[in-house]
């Protein structure tokens, strides 16, 4: 079946559609969030109350100091592991609340 001169693939049609909406960075964003839980486990996702991107940096708010500084220590791991999850540089820092 021959293709008409303005068909093309649907993932190419989804692609033009992400970026004529300035949507992939919201999409990227929405993948990060999401991959919290699987980065992170389980018994951190569940003592996480909020988390947000603005400007590259995700804002984490625990519900206890002493995890908010096993994280710290991790951070530089985490940021990459949810980078990698979402196939692109989404975040370029981690702000623990």
């Amino acid at each position: 079946m021959k293709r008409k001169s303005n068909e093309k693939p649907l993932k190419a049609a989804i692609e033009e559609f992400l970026d004529t909406f300035r949507l992939r960075d919201k999409l990227n964003q929405a993948k990060v969030i999401q991959a919290w839980e699987k980065v992170v486990g389980e018994m951190v996702a569940k003592n996480t109350r909020q988390l947000h991107i603005r400007n590259k940096v995700l804002f984490v708010k625990v519900n206890s100091a002493a995890l908010r500084s096993e994280l710290l220590f991790a951070r530089t791991k985490i940021m990459n592991a949810l980078n990698k999850e979402a196939g692109a540089v989404v975040i370029e820092d981690i702000v623990l609340n």
